[in-house]
């Protein structure tokens, strides 16, 4: 049952995603734009691995910018199309329909990480190199997965929120920043470090980045790793009890849609 609904809704969010201007925008536009600013920012930075930081650090913001718009994004649309409280009490479950939501934009949001290594490649000459495509597929694998987990939490501590708008468009570029997907964290301030170490998104773009340069220390690896599959099973466990507190409030005061 839960499958069939993950499937149903990643099915009908990848055609109504696609639909919308802004969305393709984002998933299609906003991958070279950002390769053509990076490409800038770093050609005279001494930076000899412009794959790591130009062609992959725009694929990760694009396919950021899709799955953040997709948490926040969604449920205001399903509230003021008058149907967030119907996915609500759908017997399917609210937490498996927008879960599926999250990843059909997550999976359609794959293909700004092709776009960004083909800009850098054809307008470039950006060498695609990976010294250690395993270790990057399953870098990639678990940051979809950390990505997908963190935006659960957003969509939760936004179903309640009629300034929905407003802390989608606050969220996306801090986060960007303060995640590594510019500029490494060690270029942060010492006292922003930990805030940025405390969030899953930059132990998944340093485990690309190594796969990128390639992994020469397995062990350093899999110390990340290990944090970044923490951060992302904590970030699910606040999502489950975050769904758990709204539905206890929802049918308590019956305000989905009016407050």
């Amino acid at each position: 049952m839960t499958s069939s609904v993950l499937l149903s809704s990643m099915g009908l969010q990848c055609k109504q995603s696609f639909v919308r201007p802004m969305f393709r925008f984002c998933l299609l536009a906003n991958p070279i734009l950002n390769t053509v600013l990076l490409y800038e920012m770093y050609r005279g930075a001494g930076e000899e691995n412009f794959f790591a930081y130009v062609a992959l650090g725009a694929g990760l913001m694009a396919v950021w910018s899709a799955i953040c718009f997709s948490s926040a994004g969604d449920i205001n649309r399903e509230r003021y199309s008058g149907t967030l409280a119907l996915l609500f009490a759908a017997p399917a479950g609210f937490p498996a329909i927008v879960l599926g939501k999250i990843l059909g934009n997550t999976f359609l949001s794959l293909a700004s990480i092709g776009i960004s290594v083909a800009t850098a490649a054809l307008l470039f000459g950006v060498p695609v190199a990976v010294a250690s495509p395993g270790y990057f597929l399953l870098a990639l694998i678990c940051a979809l997965a950390a990505f997908t987990a963190f935006s659960l939490v957003i969509a939760c501590l936004l179903t309640l929120s009629r300034r929905t708008e407003l802390y989608m468009n606050c969220i996306e570029i801090p986060l960007i920043l303060l995640c590594g997907f510019v500029y490494p964290v060690s270029a942060l301030p010492t006292w922003l470090r930990p805030v940025s170490y405390a969030l899953s998104p930059t132990w998944a773009v340093e485990l690309l980045r190594m796969g990128v340069w390639g992994v020469a220390d397995p062990t350093a690896f899999g110390r990340k790793l290990a944090v970044l599959l923490a951060l992302t099973a904590l970030s699910a466990l606040l999502a489950l009890a975050l769904f758990r507190a709204i539905d206890r409030q929802v049918r308590i005061l019956a305000t989905l849609e009016v407050r």
